[in-house]
């Protein structure tokens, strides 16, 4: 039940209902009370038993709870249902609308105390920026979100807290995203909070960090759990971005067939519950699929599929990401003026503070098409500047490949030297154990 309020306010509350209704002092009280225990009541001086506050409502006609809190009864039910209506405009691609929404019901649930409704409300706003590609927002959002929850049980501020750490991911703050994500999942299983929801969603997230940090054996192991905690959790929206992420683990092992079955569950989750951008996204994923099992003609129809999805609802983040591996499929197949217009096109979009990771893809990508046109000055700005953006990511699972790249260049133009530092670089990094030098994985849930 709903913390009453102090006995003023009470009392103020009591004596403007009942001079709206034209009713006595005396006709409140009957009959169970007096005239006077009521004036000593409107004045603040007494704390009223629930007994007598369930009198006077009765008497008043209103609800119980309307007189204790001055909430309107139903009203926290009456909200959750409005923040389910605005989870489900934003499922459909419509951010905008979304925030709009959710800013209404924060408002609504500010006026009236209802701290559960506002983190939800601030959970959804945080989703609505991340949509949007405005990622100081979002984490601005989530981390007010927590704030309201800080006296919940950590499973409680567990979606904020991964939407914090998938924001400073996009950010390119790889290495931050994983500590987030690794401290969480360790305190909830070394404290015994075994919450299947919780951890399917934290390990979910990890796993994209992981694999651009080229930590591969955590992610791997981070799937292995999340499939393990699947058959325990109900949420079908949860089970298809735990199967999307998985997949990708799968590509990795080369595990075409297992990954394209995963994602095809993602994508039929997706589709009855109408979330037009995560399906989008499961588009993406087979497009990265296909490309890396060489299958490029349908490499290039799921990553324009999800480009034109993104597009639609105004994903500029995702949109723009999409396009550099669109790109990549592109110059693969010999289109490599279109992938390079592609490019240019969505380079203002991304940074070192936002997209990094793809930031640097594109660049890659510019100077690998500059090489094949003999414009190696060109050519090496774009490496260096792919280089400087995985460095500061900390997106090892790149870095050897761009350091041959680069290597290579400086080689052919006679600058030996110069080559040598670059391949020792790379090997540097092909070298490096697969962690993400935050020492030891998270502990093991108890599956």
């Amino acid at each position: 039940m709903a913390e009453r309020d102090d006995p003023g306010i009470i009392g103020r509350r009591v004596q403007q209902l009942r001079t709206e209704r034209g009713l006595t002092q005396k006709q409140l009280a009957e009959p169970a009370y007096t005239p006077a225990y009521v004036s000593t009541l409107e004045a603040g001086r007494v704390r009223p038993s629930e007994e007598a506050l369930r009198h006077i409502a009765e008497r008043l006609g209103i609800a119980y709870e309307e007189l204790a809190t001055g909430r309107p009864a139903h009203l926290a039910t009456d909200l959750r249902l409005r923040l389910t209506d605005a989870q489900r405009t934003l499922a459909t691609g419509e951010a905008e609308i979304a925030a709009e929404q959710y800013t209404a019901l924060l408002a609504e649930a500010e006026a009236h105390g209802l701290n559960a409704e506002c983190a939800a409300a601030l959970l959804g706003l945080g989703e609505c920026a991340m949509d949007t590609g405005d990622l100081a927002t979002a984490r601005l959002r989530f981390e007010e979100s927590e704030k309201r929850l800080a006296d919940e049980p950590l499973p409680v501020r567990v979606p904020a807290l991964r939407g914090r750490a998938v924001s400073h991911y996009l950010a390119g703050e790889l290495r931050y995203a994983c500590y987030l994500l690794e401290s969480t999942i360790d305190e909830l299983n070394k404290g015994g909070l075994h919450d299947p929801d919780a951890l399917l969603l934290l390990y979910a997230a990890v796993i994209a960090p992981y694999m651009d940090m080229g930590a591969h054996a955590r992610a791997a192991q981070a799937a292995e759990f999340a499939l393990a905690l699947a058959p325990q959790v109900g949420d079908p929206a949860l089970l298809a971005r735990m199967h999307r992420s998985v997949a990708r683990t799968m590509i990795a092992e080369g595990r075409m067939a297992e990954a394209d079955a995963s994602l095809g569950k993602a994508a039929e989750l997706y589709r009855q519950l109408q979330i037009r951008t995560e399906l989008a996204n499961c588009h993406w994923m087979r497009g990265y699929l296909y490309a890396q099992n060489g299958d490029l003609e349908r490499a290039e129809s799921e990553l324009r599929e999800a480009q034109a999805m993104h597009s639609a609802q105004r994903a500029a983040l995702y949109t723009s990401q999409v396009a550099v591996e669109l790109a990549d499929v592109l110059h693969r197949r010999g289109k490599s003026e279109e992938a390079a217009t592609l490019l240019h096109g969505v380079l203002g979009d991304l940074s070192s503070e936002r997209g990094a990771v793809h930031s640097a893809g594109a660049h890659r990508l510019l100077g690998i098409i500059a090489e094949d046109a003999r414009d190696t000055e060109a050519a090496e700005e774009h490496y260096v500047r792919a280089l400087s953006l995985l460095e500061r990511a900390g997106a090892a699972g790149d870095l050897a490949d761009l350091c041959r790249l680069l290597g290579d260049l400086l080689r052919r133009t006679g600058r030996i030297d110069a080559a040598l530092d670059a391949y020792r670089t790379g090997l540097g990094h092909r070298t490096a154990p697969g962690t993400t030098t935050l020492g030891p994985a998270p502990a093991h849930p108890p599956l």
